[in-house]
């Protein structure tokens, strides 16, 4: 894709839409993304010291690789809920028990850069295809399946990022947190027009800058997930078509022990209301592309 003006979609308000209908006539789509990342001891800590080793940022996030993702595990897993894993591909290689675990759990993997050390606005259009190459072809290596989804780590593209996706056979994007419903991006190139689509993701009912950058306690964590379902919910009943909520997780953040209760009473909290579907990011764009709307 070349610089262009707007993103590679039509502007389309939520209000002049056609009506999105979920399976059994659940008003909202809630899907949980662990971040399963990696960050190498011999390079920087992205937003830490920038001296190497960083021992004071790097070792938290080793805590959540250690501890806190199999606490986010014992939670989804109490309340029926499979992840849909964002996965730095180096994971694979680095802790291989978590794949083990979360493939018994029959988790989705969708791809999230090979390491969260390193990030593909900073790179070249060359570099950034082999970085997109190599994340998918690792994970479908130590998985077993290849990932029709895909987070850039940062949230952060060049302008061939889209065009690398497609090329590898990935079907979604998160990227861009601009709805609260899917929608389809035509992608223009060198190849012609080619579609992907985007799933809403979030930066706000994401544990990373709640905690990290706002000093949101535990409590209020969990009233936003809450506050944030309640309207999506209602939208969703008033206007009879479907919205999409997303959860988003670190396990160096909400893994840690004062925190994870945190989640488990604000899933409680949505799973105590009909009409939630507890779904991956591919079960709700194959849905979308081909499921009942009108």
């Amino acid at each position: 894709m070349k610089p262009q003006r707007y993103g590679p979609f039509k502007y389309t308000p939520i209000n002049r839409r056609p009506k999105i209908v979920w399976p059994d006539g659940n008003h909202v789509a809630l899907w949980i993304i662990p971040n399963i990342e990696t960050f190498p001891l011999n390079e920087p800590v992205p937003g830490g010291t920038g001296v190497v080793p960083d021992v004071i940022n790097w070792a938290p996030r080793d805590y959540g690789a250690r501890v806190g993702v199999f606490r986010i595990m014992d939670t989804l897993e109490k309340h029926g809920m499979r992840g849909t894993v964002a996965l730095n591909s180096e994971v694979c290689a680095d802790y291989p028990e978590i794949i083990e675990d979360a493939k018994a759990l029959n988790w989705e993997f969708m791809g999230h850069n090979q390491s969260n050390s390193r990030y593909l606005h900073l790179m070249d259009d060359a570099p950034g295809r082999e970085v997109v190459a190599a994340t998918l072809d690792q994970i479908e290596d130590a998985t077993g399946a290849r990932p029709r989804g895909w987070l850039s780590s940062g949230l952060q593209q060049n302008w061939t990022t889209l065009d690398a996706l497609i090329d590898g056979g990935v079907e979604y994007v998160a990227d861009f947190i601009n709805d609260d419903q899917p929608y389809v991006m035509d992608v223009p190139g060198d190849k012609g027009s080619r579609q992907i689509c985007s799933i809403p993701y979030s930066g706000e009912i994401n544990d990373l800058p709640q905690f990290m950058r706002l000093g949101r306690t535990a409590a209020e964590f969990t009233d936003m997930i809450k506050r944030q379902f309640d309207t999506l919910y209602r939208e969703s009943v008033e206007t009879g078509s479907g919205r999409v909520m997303a959860i988003c997780l670190h396990p160096f953040i909400i893994g840690v022990p004062h925190r994870i209760g945190a989640l488990d009473e604000a899933l409680a909290y949505i799973f105590g209301h009909d009409g939630v579907w507890k779904a991956t990011g591919a079960e709700i764009i194959e849905h979308y592309l081909t499921g009942e709307t009108f």
